[in-house]
């Protein structure tokens, strides 16, 4: 599974960055409302890396697949992508592009003077936050259901109940 999270983090932090250089090209990385791409490919690659987990573990008959496996690679995945893209977004903030963070913030002059480390810090929490929002998503997805014969007389639904009182 380890294997699983590194392979798929690091191709996710690769995307990343190439989608955020394409960004750049057309100047459209100054406006953050297209950090929604970055939500996009982020999913994507989550799903896949889950995906190939799952199919792991059903190849194995004696090993089987639980929520808390499908979630721990998926925060593995997005933490290791996450930490690939915030050393890249500091080092193109500081060297490649210094007045990025001037220009990407003139709409939100709050009169304090907001620096490189502040602002990856913040993307760096902004990717945990997605990689745990999307993981606890993706898992309801992927999850093995417990919607069988015998664990439908214990929901709360009226299929198969008299409703006559």
């Amino acid at each position: 599974m380890k294997s699983i999270s590194v392979k798929y983090g690091l191709g996710i932090g690769v995307l990343l960055i190439i989608v955020f250089l394409i960004l750049s090209i057309f100047n459209l990385h100054l406006k953050p409302f297209y950090s929604a791409i970055n939500i996009a490919v982020m999913g994507i690659g989550l799903y896949l890396a889950i995906r190939v987990c799952k199919n792991e573990f059903q190849k194995d008959q004696l090993k089987s697949f639980t929520y808390q496996k499908g979630f721990s690679v998926g925060v593995v995945t997005g933490f290791i992508s996450t930490i690939i893209f915030s050393v890249f977004f500091a080092i193109y903030a500081s060297n490649i592009e210094p007045g990025f963070i001037d220009k990407m913030l003139v709409n939100w002059n709050a009169g304090y003077e907001v620096g490189v480390g502040t602002t990856s810090f913040i993307v760096f929490l902004m990717g945990l936050a997605t990689t745990v929002v999307l993981s606890l998503s993706l898992m309801q997805i992927m999850k093995d259901t417990w919607n069988t014969s015998q664990g439908r007389k214990y929901t709360v639904s009226d299929h198969g109940r008299d409703t006559k009182y």
